[in-house]
């Protein structure tokens, strides 16, 4: 079927969906559609190794220890704060430990009231790049493939669900492109700053901020990457994967039929991963730091881990026989197998001689996401991926440089992954280098313990659902539902009273806030498809209630 010409196919499967509709279950007929398209239009490339260049002989710089040190970011994807055993919780009751991403915290700094970039994945990773917020150069909404409004319909259509999934059927397709529905190449990134002071710059893993030429890892500063192509951790039928689907969701059902197991290396074409992906990123982590022990580096090692599909390399899933339900073991597998990740990074630094001379931090695009199914992932918090609340938002966030940070130190100041970029760009020694207003903020004089606190407001904007942070104060609005929260969170963390209702003079003040914010942000680049209905104390495997608070997200 490679001959054939692909925008002639897919109308094709389309209209064979919609008139086998008449036969049998529209959703059924179009996931598999969706398959058999993927199928037909992918070719991945047997696995390859992977070469990262070493700096020349002649030009390899022997660094006196505690000069330009490196700068190793470590991002999970859709981590939940409680699967962490650092909080006193974790996975399955704290059964499944996580002593080497808690040893980043308990050697180095909890930064306890990080937030993320947004509630989503892509927004929160453009503002890691760039130390701005993804709202002032249009990057609003999640990048969507071409035609999936009309895709979310079909596969949303028939459900009983209290609050339906909205897609507007009148809202025009962009005229970008999805692959290029990206960050702007005009937006200056950590890598472009950091490779510009003489830095080897490396990405591994995800990127989501764009497919094609000029929106790419080494389009936006990186020297070398290796990018996650596909999505499946190992092939779905592979001895060494263990799955689990989650039948109430619809998204799910699609992402096993439309991801790969693939990557790319400096552009390739797609080849497959050599084994489990977590792991494999890992493994390539530590040959770019060995690679490059001889000069300074920064290293973004971007995990799927722990996002859809349900995946789990069997090993990890036999180790953990003690849990019964079978979607709660794989996806502590795969908490486990982001661990042993960290412990293998923290290992190598070691064994290199580059521990006292790199700095570590570690945090997650945004909280758990309510379509896994399981209830305590962001626990004490409420609300999930997608959603403003504290589960959506407040990540955890560490950091590590032994000699600078004292161990075991906290800083309690509200931090953002806006700083991330401001202060790598500080620990490297760099002034000058804002190109465009930053909004983040240097940290390294409160992990070095130099300054104690700081406050500043925090803002979170996805089309009518927006929020702010300021003084402990946190206001949710949204035009769907009409709806205001306010809370105190110095006094109440996990958002349980909302006092919009008795504060209308703070809610007036955080609303004039977020107007003048609101005013310094451009248009967004393409326009919103859907929304879609997030509970915000249950999960997606249970029915909504009349009563139940939950929030549209638009996208």
């Amino acid at each position: 079927m490679r001959f054939l010409n692909w925008k002639i196919l897919v109308p094709v499967l389309l209209v064979a969906v919609l008139i086998g509709a008449a036969y049998a279950e529209r959703k059924t007929l179009l996931v598999n559609a969706i398959g058999m398209y993927m199928q037909w239009n992918r070719h991945v490339e047997p696995n390859r190794a992977v070469a990262w260049a070493a700096p020349e002989n002649e030009t390899a710089a022997a660094r006196p220890a505690g000069e330009r040190p490196n700068v190793v970011l470590i991002v999970a994807d859709d981590l939940g704060f409680n699967d962490l055993s650092f909080f006193g919780g974790g996975v399955a009751g704290g059964s499944v430990p996580t002593p080497h991403i808690d040893s980043i915290a308990r050697e180095g700094m909890n930064l306890s009231n990080g937030y993320a970039g947004n509630a989503v994945c892509a927004l929160s990773r453009a503002m890691i790049m760039t130390g701005r917020y993804s709202t002032r150069f249009g990057f609003e909404f999640t990048p969507v493939p071409d035609g999936m409004q009309q895709v979310i319909r079909v596969l949303s259509s028939g459900d009983d669900r209290l609050h339906p999934v909205i897609v507007d059927a009148d809202v025009p397709e962009s005229d970008i492109p999805f692959a290029q529905r990206g960050m702007p190449t005009s937006e200056t990134t950590i890598a472009e700053v950091l490779q510009e002071a003489g830095y080897q710059t490396l990405h591994i893993g995800k990127w989501h901020l764009g497919r094609t030429e000029g929106f790419r890892p080494r389009d936006q500063g990186f020297d070398e990457s290796l990018m996650m192509e596909g999505g499946l951790y190992l092939p779905e039928n592979s001895p060494d994967v263990v799955n689990s689907k989650q039948p109430f969701d619809f998204i799910d059902q699609a992402l096993w039929q439309v991801l790969n197991y693939s990557v790319s290396f400096n552009d390739s074409a797609p080849f497959e991963p050599d084994g489990y992906l977590t792991d494999y990123f890992t493994e390539e982590a530590v040959s770019a730091i060995k690679a490059n022990r001889d000069r300074p580096f920064f290293l973004y090692l971007a995990h799927w881990g722990v996002h859809t599909p349900l995946q789990a390399a069997k090993a990890d899933y036999d180790a953990l026989s003690h849990i019964e339900d079978h979607r709660l073991r794989v996806y502590a597998a795969m908490v486990r197998s982001l661990d042993r990740s960290a412990g293998r990074v923290l290992q190598t630094l070691k064994e290199e001689g580059l521990e006292e001379n790199t700095l570590v931090i570690f945090t997650s695009d945004n909280g758990g996401a309510d379509y896994v199914g399981l209830p305590d992932i962001n626990q004490p918090y409420r609300g999930w991926k997608l959603t403003m609340f504290e589960g959506g938002t407040h990540v955890p966030f560490f950091a590590k440089w032994p000699g600078r940070i004292a161990p075991g130190s906290r800083l309690e100041s509200p931090v953002s992954h806006l700083d991330i970029l401001p202060t790598s760009a500080s620990v490297a020694g760099l002034s000058g280098w804002e190109v465009k207003p930053i909004d983040g903020v240097d940290l390294l004089p409160y992990l070095t313990g130099e300054k104690e606190a700081f406050e500043r407001p925090i803002f979170w904007r996805e089309g009518y659902y927006q929020a702010v942070l300021h003084q402990g104060w946190k206001m949710h609005v949204s035009d769907n539902p009409d709806k205001v929260w306010l809370f105190n969170l110095r006094e109440d963390p996990t958002e349980q009273n909302n006092l919009a209702e008795a504060k209308p003079e703070k809610v007036a003040e955080l609303k004039e806030m977020l107007a003048a914010f609101n005013a310094e942000q451009a248009e967004p680049s393409w326009p919103s498809v859907s929304e879609l209905p997030v509970l915000i104390d249950k999960t997606g495997a249970e029915k909504a209630e009349p009563g139940d608070e939950y929030i549209y997200w638009p996208n």
